[in-house]
């Protein structure tokens, strides 16, 4: 097991009491678990800020199939990223729309510039990345 390093935090009583129920709502059981989470989630949105980082992540998308050529735009630019798309799932939510996920891996420059062209396109309805990292 890694070695603990313990260490205080000194927090305004109002800001404490709002975390704690933040993190009780979340399902965290210790103050010290939450915290961790904020560290490496500070730490993975500063590492992807390099567009040189490596990186893994979604986007994932609502859109209007119907939109012009929306549809044949999308295959365009995924088979253009066939090396930063390890796999799409589609799902029709109804005789419009459908939700649609990208699993993105590559450097991070890239997956956040395919997923700003795929999220500019006419009849995108949404679309949300999420980068991540496997280890820190």
């Amino acid at each position: 097991m890694e070695k603990i390093t313990r260490f205080g935090v000194s927090i305004e009583p109002d800001l404490l009491k709002k975390f704690d129920k933040i993190i009780k709502m979340e399902g965290y059981t210790n103050r010290s678990e939450a915290i961790r989470d904020l560290v490496r989630k500070n730490l993975i949105r500063e590492e992807n800020k390099n567009p040189n980082s490596e990186s893994i992540g979604t986007l994932t998308m609502i859109y209007d199939h119907h939109t012009g050529n929306l549809t044949d735009k999308l295959l365009d630019l995924q088979h253009d990223h066939t090396k930063e798309i390890l796999s799409t799932t589609h799902i029709h939510i109804d005789h419009n729309n459908c939700l649609e996920v990208l699993v993105l891996k590559g450097k991070a420059g890239k997956i956040q510039k395919l997923a700003d062209n795929i999220k500019s396109l006419k009849g995108i309805k949404h679309g949300e990345l999420v980068i991540t990292k496997s280890s820190l």
